[in-house]
């Protein structure tokens, strides 16, 4: 199964890592959640591994915009609504290779699932 990313394109964590794994030569596709959608489908199969509340990035400006009411009553059901109305909210990226599901951008993790 070929490696794949999502994220969105502009982000800097995103550009941080499509950086690191061109340099290391890892192929991988991009799949930009503005561009080319998100599904309830994947954000379900995405959130069965990795959890919802891992999965919400907390500290962006898409979460302090919400309503403190959408915070306060923020349950998966609502968690996953969220995510497939505002794709930014993602803790980006997730890094799907095939075998394991990784949430966010660190090189030292991501040299160890990639070295040979």
């Amino acid at each position: 199964m070929p490696i794949v990313m999502y994220g969105i394109k502009n982000c800097d964590t995103i550009k941080k890592a499509r950086k690191w794994l061109d340099a290391k030569g890892v192929e991988f596709t991009f799949h930009d959640y503005r561009k080319d959608g998100l599904s309830d489908e994947l954000i379900s199969s995405l959130e069965a591994s990795l959890g919802w509340e891992a999965m919400l990035n907390k500290r962006g400006t898409t979460w302090r915009k919400l309503p403190d009411e959408t915070k306060n009553a923020m349950d998966k059901t609502l968690a996953i609504q969220t995510m497939l109305d505002n794709p930014a909210i993602i803790k980006r990226p997730i890094l799907n290779t095939g075998s394991v599901l990784e949430l966010g951008f660190s090189e030292l993790s991501y040299r160890q699932r990639f070295s040979s």
